[in-house]
């Protein structure tokens, strides 16, 4: 098993695609955001819409990762990218990092895209583990990812250094078997009621 294959996964209000080059200039717009950079740095001198074209025009070769866009089901606008990376083949684990600009925000894109490309991980690819890495004071974030089943497993206290003060890491994971019980829908699960599959469900390789 491996990232070979590119997936498109559709949902009720998002498609995950393939990225090509043509995504940079909107991704150059998302990663320079003021929101995006309070919670993931500001993008290093050394980036620019050129290097981000060679980026997205390369991903899809990697077969060690899975970068999708995240874009609108309505009109195929890009808000966003999901990612599966920092793969261990011999764990069957990853780690998680998602992006979603402002045109994305507020609408449940975030939360339906990480439930669409955990549960390809889980379900389609056979992983055992996807952890992730997010700011303490990303609230929005950790919201989405707690909504999704991701649990907490510990804080690096005092990481670095941003706008002068020290921010803290939360360190979260969600495993295949509490994947296979609650889907991404953990509070549907406790509270007892029916849990949804994957929105959409519809999943095509390329």
């Amino acid at each position: 098993m491996d990232f070979s294959v590119k997936p498109l996964l559709t949902g009720d209000k998002t498609v995950l695609r393939p990225f090509t080059e043509a995504d940079a200039e909107r991704m150059w717009e998302i990663v320079n955001d003021p929101e995006v950079t309070r919670f993931t740095g500001s993008p290093p001198r050394e980036l620019t819409p050129q290097v981000l074209r060679d980026w997205y025009g390369t991903r899809g070769a990697r077969p060690d990762r899975l970068d999708l866009a995240v874009t609108d089901l309505a009109d195929g606008e890009l808000l966003g990218e999901v990612v599966l990376y920092d793969w261990e083949p011999e764990n069957r684990s990853c780690t998680f990092r998602t992006l979603i600009g402002p045109r994305g925000r507020g609408r449940g894109v975030g939360t339906e895209a990480t439930r669409l490309i955990v549960g390809h991980a889980f379900e389609e690819l056979g992983l055992h583990r996807v952890q992730l890495e997010a700011y303490a004071h990303n609230h929005r974030a950790l919201r989405v990812y707690e909504k999704t089943g991701f649990v907490r497993e510990g804080v690096r206290r005092e990481v670095e250094r941003r706008d002068g003060v020290w921010v803290d890491e939360v360190l979260m994971a969600v495993l295949d078997h509490e994947w296979a019980v609650h889907r991404g829908h953990p509070a549907a699960h406790r509270h007892g009621d029916s849990v949804p599959g994957r929105p959409g469900a519809a999943v095509t390789a390329r």
